[in-house]
């Protein structure tokens, strides 16, 4: 490991909050913060060419796309996050719906944040709760986008219609984070060993995770505000997120998606391209040898078939 990643990782250890993290994650990116639609957002951009905005998953920062954003940003004007509520980004305070950590306020945040940078389209990847925000996204501004990815997982609304015992056995997370106070307290007892628990769980190889982006996921899931708000936004999805998609049912994204799968608990097993012929209206995809956390396990292959999908006119 180089010895500017190794000092990164003492740093971390110790408890401080080194901001040399980004140029070992993201060489060559520079740090912005941007006022979005009700948060305001963490990020880095680098790159140039068409921009390309990446949404992360849970339980973590923009740090997963680390392997992925650099190769991408040789095509593309490369826009990482960290989604509302989660790393570095602002945290706004929970309501009673959960209106604030929708998946339609997020996305709001994402239109906003792009608007600021210069641009008013863009491509659109998301992994996890990032791919629940593109899809809202795409569905609510769909000027805004015009190709869309969607990594490890099938529409909200079909996984709570799929659910049985085998599905709510792997995916126990959606039924435990959603419950009143209680996943708060219990991962905030030991944030670390939850994190590395996960990770371990939901990949076939714990060594693809950089340690240096280790120790950020630990990082923050340390503060009990990212505790919460990530519990906030498994709450909307269980409930306000679900009375948007009702709403939307005849629509469908119109832009080109291309949906590519691991072995997630939300994605093995089920028919991944059919679920989203259901949500979109031009559909290509296709399973990589890998567990949930595809940007980090196969990232050469993510980059490659992000770059095909997303160099075409839009």
């Amino acid at each position: 490991m180089p010895r500017s990643c190794i000092n990164y990782v003492r740093r971390v250890q110790r408890g401080e909050k080194p901001e040399v993290r980004l140029s070992v994650l993201f060489e060559g990116f520079a740090r912005r913060r941007v006022p979005g639609a009700g948060a305001e957002i963490n990020l880095v951009i680098g790159g140039s060419g068409p921009p390309l905005l990446l949404l992360h998953g849970y339980p973590q920062t923009h740090a997963m796309w680390h392997k992925v954003a650099p190769a991408l940003a040789r095509d593309f004007t490369v826009v990482v996050p960290d989604l509302r509520g989660y790393g570095d980004s602002g945290k706004p305070a929970s309501d009673p719906a959960h209106a604030a950590y929708s998946k339609r306020a997020t996305a709001a945040d994402m239109v906003a944040v792009m608007e600021r940078l210069g641009f008013a389209s863009f491509r659109l990847a998301g992994h996890d709760r990032g791919a629940r925000v593109a899809h809202r996204l795409a569905l609510d501004h769909p000027g805004r986008v015009e190709r869309i990815a969607v990594l490890d997982i099938i529409p909200t609304r079909t996984v709570f219609q799929r659910v049985d015992m085998a599905l709510a056995t792997s995916t126990f997370h959606w039924f435990f984070l959603i419950q009143p106070e209680l996943p708060e307290k219990l991962i905030g007892a030991n944030p670390d060993f939850y994190i590395e628990w996960i990770f371990r769980k939901w990949s076939r190889d714990f060594s693809a995770f950089a340690p240096e982006a280790m120790a950020e996921y630990k990082r923050c899931f340390r503060d009990p505000a990212v505790i919460h708000a990530s519990c906030e936004d498994y709450r909307a999805g269980a409930s306000i997120d679900l009375e948007h998609d009702e709403a939307d049912i005849a629509k469908k994204i119109e832009c080109p998606l291309l949906t590519i799968w691991g072995g997630g608990p939300i994605t093995k097993g089920a028919p991944n391209i059919e679920c989203w012929k259901e949500r979109a209206k031009n559909v290509t995809g296709f399973p990589l040898d890998c567990g949930h956390f595809i940007p980090e396990e196969k990232p050469a292959e993510t980059a490659a078939a992000l770059r095909k999908s997303f160099v075409g006119d839009g």
